[in-house]
């Protein structure tokens, strides 16, 4: 047996510090190793996104399931993550929160915005106080992209900042019996698809230079002479019927084809033929259906830096109070997010939208939902709004120079003339000699790359505290007192410390969903009498229904608020309290029995 000296004690802890920080180190490298490093100075095509989405579920495989949710017309992927931590529950169980983004194909910062939320989450899970609570607490439903063909059209190929917005399935919309036979062709070959310009004598245009900027047409005013004529986005007379850029790729919008007040065609233009015809549609249908536990969700569009809300038309009237007070809540505090964001109704501030997501995913699963219209104006973002009064058509127009003179500025001196083309000579043939020129497709609408990260990080933010502000249910008191041997009086609170209800108004009203149920499980229990405790001082309640020990509380528990209860059961050892809410999670407490 080896003497044991000072010496050899000191020479074995040494070694087993040296091997013990040695695993440490490799533990820390290993783990530093697997986490993710994402980039949000570029947009992501399908590919990247792609690639990134398999890294994080690799990643992070206890938290993160990514799946195929459908394809889309041309077969791409259409990318649903779902993020939840099985150890503190079933998704199923818990509060959903919904994201999806770049349902329009040239609307495609959305896309890296949910990505970021993403990332955002599972790096931080363990080591940031929200991070952990939303993925301990709710679970999260995210398309990235819902329009992954249009998408990586407008990353990869010509076109302008305005499309393409549709989906690609061919289209025929000057219905001349072929579809998708003249878009806009890219004349000059600088990668985008620009303006058409062509000088004509004094008195026969419609338009005129600039006095301080000649690459600005400013239309003339009746009784003024103008000698430029604008003729549209540059492109050729394709399928030679006397028209130009008529009938591009596409042509529909795939957020006008949803199954809640959806117009037809003559109503609405490229609506569809009929809700949910498109595969982009069909498959965002069926994920969003599939779980009905989505309590708050969230569509991201762009520009103008908005945070809407419903209804998207007049036809449909106004939320229910109950209701509105929540959306209120929300979109107040998210204009503090956001700053130079605007909370704002869809019909009432900006346009009529029939048939989209915001009121699909509301009134169908009674979720309150948002859509974020990202990125303002650089330039409007700097300067007060006018009043109504400032208004007026003259006044815009003249504010509308001015800003043009600054977005010229800001091309040259911020984005450094990148996104910008020089008029320039050429002869078409069918208008002759004219000038091709102007902003091109990363010119607006996007963040220049050096600002999409600050894009991402605000509008994830404001999802967060969306999904913070989901239901937060908590069985805070449960009291037994016992009236005989197998008879006892139990006193029940539910309290809700967020604002959002576990059932909305709009869901109480059209009975969307199942209510909220009280259930008692234990060894020979039942429940004789049951009902809301109105006053507990003098015993006053309000009858209950019970089926077979189940309670239905059929409005929920309101946001900020609680639920009293107070039942007359009967049973034997231990028994278990479950509050069940499909959109408030499952909560459970055992009670012992004298």
């Amino acid at each position: 047996m080896a003497k044991i000296t000072q010496s050899n004690f000191i020479k074995s802890n040494f070694i087993r510090a040296s091997l013990l920080l040695f695993f440490s180190s490799f533990l820390a490298l290993s783990a530093a190793q697997t986490e993710i490093r994402l980039s949000f100075d570029h947009f992501y095509d399908h590919a990247e996104l792609t690639q990134a989405l398999r890294n994080l579920e690799k990643a992070y495989p206890q938290f993160m399931t990514l799946k195929s949710i459908g394809r889309s017309f041309q077969g791409r992927d259409i990318w649903g993550v779902i993020l939840n931590n099985p150890k503190t529950g079933p998704a199923e169980n818990k509060p959903g929160y919904y994201i999806d983004g770049n349902i329009h194909g040239n609307e495609i910062q959305g896309t890296e915005v949910a990505l970021y939320a993403i990332w955002w989450l599972l790096t931080n899970y363990g080591r940031n106080e929200l991070a952990t609570r939303l993925l301990d607490e709710k679970v999260f439903y995210i398309v990235p992209t819902v329009n992954p063909d249009s998408r990586d059209v407008y990353i990869h190929q010509v076109s302008d900042p305005n499309s393409p917005r549709s989906g690609l399935m061919p289209y025929d919309e000057d219905r001349d019996g072929l579809a998708d036979e003249d878009g806009p062709d890219d004349l000059d070959g600088d990668g985008s698809i620009t303006m058409m310009r062509k000088k004509v004598p004094l008195g026969t245009g419609t338009h005129r230079l600039h006095p301080d900027d000649s690459r600005i047409l400013v239309r003339v005013k009746p009784g003024e002479k103008g000698d430029y004529l604008l003729l549209g986005e540059e492109g050729i007379d394709n399928d030679g019927d006397g028209q130009i850029n008529e009938d591009g790729p596409g042509g529909y919008d795939l957020n006008r084809n949803f199954g809640f007040n959806w117009q037809p065609e003559y109503v609405q233009r490229g609506a569809g033929d009929f809700p949910f015809c498109f595969p982009e549609t069909a498959a965002l249908r069926d994920f969003i259906l599939a779980h009905p536990n989505i309590a708050g969700a969230q569509s991201f569009h762009n520009y103008g830096g908005m945070i809407l809300r419903g209804p998207g038309a007049k036809n449909m009237g106004e939320y229910l109070p109950a209701d509105r007070q929540v959306y209120d809540f929300v979109g107040r505090n998210g204009e503090k997010i956001l700053p130079g964001y605007r909370y704002i109704v869809v019909y009432k501030d900006m346009y009529t939208v029939y048939g989209g997501t915001i009121d699909f995913i509301y009134n169908v699963l009674g979720a309150f939902t948002f859509s974020n219209e990202l990125d303002q104006d650089p330039l409007e973002a700097q300067r007060p709004r006018p009043t109504r009064e400032e208004e007026s058509p003259d006044i815009r127009a003249m504010l509308g120079q001015v800003g043009r003179l600054e977005e010229m500025e800001y091309h040259d001196l911020v984005l450094l003339g990148e996104h910008f083309t020089p008029w320039k000579p050429y002869k078409h043939p069918l208008f002759g000699e004219i000038e091709i020129g102007g902003i091109k497709k990363f010119g607006r609408r996007v963040p220049p790359t050096f600002k999409l990260a600050e894009t991402c990080h605000r509008n994830a933010a404001f999802c967060f505290y969306h999904a913070d502000q989901l239901p937060r249910l908590e069985i805070s008191k449960a009291e037994i007192k016992k009236i005989s041997s197998s008879l006892y009086q139990l006193d029940l609170s539910v309290v809700n410390s967020r604002v959002t209800p576990s059932m909305s108004a709009v869901a109480i009203q059209n009975k969307l969903h199942r209510p909220d149920e009280v259930r008692l499980e234990g060894k020979k229990v039942k429940v004789i009498a049951a009902g809301y405790l109105i006053d507990e001082f003098r015993g006053l309640t309000r009858p209950l229904k019970i089926i077979k020990n189940r309670l239905l509380i059929e409005n929920g528990v309101p946001g900020f608020g609680r639920i009293n209860l107070r039942l007359l059961i009967e049973a034997e050892g231990r028994i278990e309290v479950v509050y069940d809410s499909l959109k408030g999670g499952l909560k459970r407490k055992s009670l012992a029995l004298d």
